[in-house]
């Protein structure tokens, strides 16, 4: 089928190519990038920021400190005459997985890091900016690999910005007390959520991917851009509602096994899910657990917090399938990037902006879509060197392709091409999921 080019905007692994990047333009989107990671943590008193509630989720202190290691390693270390170590201890503790670039703090163990305090990571932020401005100063050239690393920074921390919302969730749901991130503003639940709709693709060949040559910024895992085979198929107009999900709940979709991958049973029964992760039944009335504290579910809003093996058991159990990456982004490319993302301050799944018009909605922004796509390279893909080639390629075996973004990802974040992923266990981030079937097979 003919496809339009990608609506293209400005989450983990190295830029590739050379991107235009303006010295003070990036400058400006460095410090505002930075501004706003330290306002979504505003909201969090010291104790918040230095608790761990779960393996995969770090303490908001240590994204702080992180994201200025990030700089301080593969930027000014290298880049900045003279830069000075801020604390050559805070390698060890907030290196994340770089084997490359030394020891460092079990991830499960993050959060036994009561010292440093907050006050001297937040030192630690005002030293790496000091120094940041120091090297734009200094006459960065806008086409310089210390340029395409600052971008490469940017574009992490916008990562991190995303993990403190979905990581003090996670804290917050754990908290018997149920606290809330922020306070609710006064709405009122919308109805039921329309009939889910059908749209047919033809398939053919189709591009998927991103170029070196692109105009804009891309992780290394998007590439190279290549030829896909798609055959006819049918995607939802719309991601899975809390509505569908509570019949799946109610008919009996996680007490049954014929719905489920081997392992995923397996998960659910050692794990005793019953429901997706943050929802709780309190007298007979399903609630979820949001950054607004415990809440009614909106019958409408897409389903969240649910890992592969849930999204893939839900498919199973509606006769259908989850769509492909290579689906996702065939219909994804003909669709600007606009959506529910962090800038719309909602901070949790909306129901649909618009009725149905014939075209897929709420492809970008509310929830990460699970794919049935494993994650692996594309073909030709090759490892950047150093240390900056873990960021994405060791990750590539028994994890699953996510597309789209979510109600706190950063809207110049996202793209068509964009793949995050995780293991199919994991859903803590905002995850949920749209159906796909074959057509005339």
């Amino acid at each position: 089928m003919a496809t339009r080019p990608m609506a293209r905007t400005d989450f983990a692994s190295p830029p590739h190519g050379d991107p235009p990047l303006e010295t003070e333009t990036l400058r400006a989107r460095l410090a505002a990038t930075r501004a706003r990671t330290l306002a979504l943590a505003a909201p969090l008193g010291p104790e918040d920021m230095a608790a761990q509630a779960i393996e995969e989720a770090s303490p908001t202190k240590w994204h702080l400190a992180h994201t200025s290691w990030f700089f301080e390693t593969f930027v000014l270390a290298r880049f900045l005459p003279g830069y000075r170590l801020f604390d050559p201890a805070f390698g060890y503790c907030f290196n994340s997985y770089y084997e490359s670039a030394g020891a460092r703090q079990p991830r499960p163990r993050r959060g036994l890091l009561s010292q440093p305090s907050l006050e001297r990571v937040m030192a630690y932020r005002r030293h790496v900016e000091e120094a940041l401005e120091q090297l734009f100063d200094s006459g960065l050239a806008p086409q310089s690999e210390a340029a395409r690393l600052l971008e490469l920074g940017l574009q992490h921390e916008q990562q991190h910005q995303e993990l403190i919302l979905s990581d003090i969730l996670a804290l917050f749901a754990a908290n018997p007390l149920r606290p809330a991130y922020r306070a609710a503003p006064p709405r009122g639940l919308c109805g039921p959520p329309e009939p889910l709709r059908w749209i047919g693709y033809a398939g053919g060949i189709v591009r998927i991917g991103s170029d070196a040559d692109d105009e804009h910024f891309a992780f290394d895992n998007e590439a190279p851009r290549h030829d896909a085979l798609i055959h006819p198929f049918e995607i939802a107009d719309r991601p899975v509602t809390n509505a569908e999900w509570l019949e799946f709940v109610e008919d009996g979709g996680y007490g049954d096994p014929a719905f489920w991958l081997f392992d995923g049973w397996a998960t659910i029964q050692r794990e005793g899910w019953e429901a997706p992760a943050y929802w709780e039944r309190r007298g007979g009335l399903w609630l979820a657990m949001t950054l607004e504290g415990l809440r009614p579910l909106e019958p409408a809003a897409p389903v969240v917090h649910v890992s592969f093996y849930e999204a893939d058991a839900f498919a199973r159990w509606a006769g259908v399938r989850l769509p492909t990456e290579f689906e996702w982004e065939t219909v994804a490319q003909q669709e600007p990037v606009a959506g529910n993302l962090l800038e719309d301050d909602a901070l949790h799944p909306l129901p649909p902006a618009e009725t149905f018009q014939g075209h897929a909605r709420q492809l970008f922004g509310d929830v990460w879509e699970w794919t049935g796509s494993a994650y692996l390279p594309y073909p030709a893909y090759r490892r950047p060197a150093g240390a900056i080639g873990e960021y994405n390629a060791k990750f590539m075996c028994d994890q699953h392709v996510l597309r789209g973004g979510c109600c706190a990802t950063p809207q110049s974040h996202i793209r068509a091409s964009y793949r995050n992923f995780l293991y199919a266990r994991q859903r803590w981030l905002f995850a949920g999921l749209r159906l796909a079937r074959d057509v005339g097979r």
